[in-house]
């Protein structure tokens, strides 16, 4: 898990071309004028996801990791706790779903918050809890980018 601002991208973003597509993509875009929904970077190899929503309770939040696909979460406007802990410490509470790349967990992790202009990269051993209330739940408006492993 790598977790910065947008401002240090360039540091990771030399660890692979796919990863330098999605920091450049979020460094070059004016999010303001993109409607959320599904952007193809590189067909299904690189793609983001701009959502807006609430945030919600620790309580309601649930463990997700991934085994197709990099997740890179960015911040745009409003804070988010996002949850992190190491995917071996935790008990599977679903099986794989192959369509949804995603498989949900037990346990306990750590507590990062996401503020505008942070990110963090989320690899399928990273377990998260993304969209999770600070306080009392708020607008966020995120990018989540897909990166294929």
């Amino acid at each position: 898990m790598i977790f910065d601002s947008l401002k240090n991208a360039g540091i990771y973003a030399g660890t692979s071309v796919r990863l330098r597509m999605a920091f450049d993509f979020l460094s070059d875009t004016d999010f303001s004028a993109v409607q959320d929904g599904k952007i193809k970077l590189d067909g299904e190899n690189v793609f983001a996801i701009v959502q807006s929503y609430e945030s919600r309770p620790l309580e309601d939040s649930k463990w997700e990791a991934h085994r197709e696909y990099i997740d890179v979460q960015f911040i745009i406007s409003g804070s988010e706790k996002i949850g992190v802990a190491k995917l071996d410490g935790l008990s599977p509470e679903t099986e794989y779903d192959e369509s949804g790349d995603c498989r949900l967990f037990n346990g306990d992790g750590d507590m990062l918050t996401l503020c505008p202009g942070d990110f963090a990269v989320l690899y399928p051993w990273d377990a998260h809890m993304p969209g999770v209330a600070i306080d009392a739940p708020e607008k966020v408006r995120k990018v989540v980018v897909k990166i294929r492993r």
